[in-house]
């Protein structure tokens, strides 16, 4: 009798594991990973956002390949370990692609981990050039990179500030010490660099590096780092009597850098894309964004534009097969909200603008 019950059980095991697999194969899992919480959780929240419209679009007009797409958020915290903790968890949930990380440090190391689980990744907001130069088939981004916007920042303070001497600050991290390499490269010799250093991200005090910055009498500075670091920084500098203008990267391009500086972000200059705002290809993606979640986050289109790819190419190539969507991506020129996306050999867009904004009267205003 034991025996009888045993192997019922084990049978009734094997029957809802059977149903569970089954269950399983009718839904598509895609991931979006950033830092959702901490002080750069608007960033991952934004990601999250954006990954999650598309998807419910795709669902509305019946998943993909006839299947449900289920998103699963992943918080990495802007720290790399916990972003391969996140890649792990996707692995083992059986995510099919990813959109993210947003931070360098987080998608360089976990990019491994999906191209090895054969998982597309696309990221929406990393800018280090290293990310597709690992020579992993299933790794891209939809934004650009570091020496681009390195040098855009760079020509921009040579051509129209004019400084003779400059000081470089940034936080130490895969995007801020490689985007402040980047434009100390470009500057070259035609400009004197009086300082060159790090910080500590999420430090309270930055007065010391900004008092030894003052004693160099350096026309302008640089950061290389995320918009928490930025917002303190220049508040400190006015408190030091360091009255010279802040040029600084994408990471800062956030309302909540001025919200953090107050009138002290007054004047700061800032590389990122165009405004989408104006393109027609936009429109619908922001009035629905906004519907549903508020305005936008600076790459919150990235993002978007990011997810559908990702579910396009499945559609496409009737395959949730790592290999067949990369190579479809690899190939094709999409249509998306922030028009035409197209790849080069390594991953990267064939195309990423950068210009040249400034904080006017609290706003974020393009350089003409």
């Amino acid at each position: 009798m034991k025996k009888i019950i045993s192997i019922s059980i084990i049978v009734m095991f094997i029957t809802m594991a059977s149903g569970c697999t089954h269950q399983d194969d009718n839904v598509i899992r895609i991931g979006a990973a950033g830092p959702m919480t901490g002080d750069q959780s608007k960033m991952g929240v934004d990601l999250r956002n954006a990954v999650e419209l598309a998807v419910a679009e795709w669902n509305e007009k019946g998943g993909v390949l006839g299947k449900k797409i289920v998103l699963l958020a992943g918080d990495d915290q802007a720290d790399p370990k916990q972003a391969v903790s996140i890649a792990n968890k996707f692995i083992d949930q059986k995510a099919v692609a990813v959109v993210g990380h947003w931070n360098s440090s987080c998608s360089l190391p976990a990019s491994k981990y999906y191209d090895d689980a054969n998982i597309v990744m696309i990221s929406p907001a990393t800018t280090n050039p290293r990310l597709t130069l690992q020579g992993f088939k299933r790794v891209f981004r939809v934004c650009g990179t570091d020496d681009q916007q390195g040098k855009v920042a760079a020509d921009f303070v040579l051509s129209r500030l004019h400084p003779r001497r400059v000081a470089i600050i940034h936080d130490k991290t895969a995007y801020g010490q490689g985007l402040a390499d980047y434009f100390k490269k470009a500057l070259g010799d035609k400009v004197q660099v009086v300082y060159y250093g790090g910080i500590i991200q999420r430090d309270p005090d930055y007065k010391a590096v900004l008092t030894t910055i003052k004693e160099k009498n350096p026309d302008v500075y640089f950061f290389g780092g995320i918009y928490p670091e930025a917002g303190r920084l220049v508040r400190q500098a006015k408190e030091v009597d360091l009255n010279i203008p802040m040029i600084t990267g994408d990471g800062v391009f956030d309302t909540t850098f001025i919200s953090l500086a107050g009138k002290s972000a007054e004047g700061t200059y800032v590389t990122f894309g165009k405004e989408p705002t104006g393109l027609s290809t936009a429109k619908t993606f922001i009035e629905k964004y906004r519907a549903k979640y508020g305005d936008p986050g600076p790459y919150s289109i990235y993002a978007y534009d990011a997810a559908n790819i990702i579910l396009s190419s499945i559609a496409e190539t009737k395959s949730t097969d790592g290999g067949k969507i990369a190579a479809y991506i690899s190939k094709t020129t999409f249509h998306g909200a922030f028009g035409d996306i197209a790849f080069d050999k390594n991953g990267d867009v064939t195309k990423a603008p950068y210009v040249i904004w400034q904080v006017k009267d609290g706003k974020f205003v393009e350089v003409p």
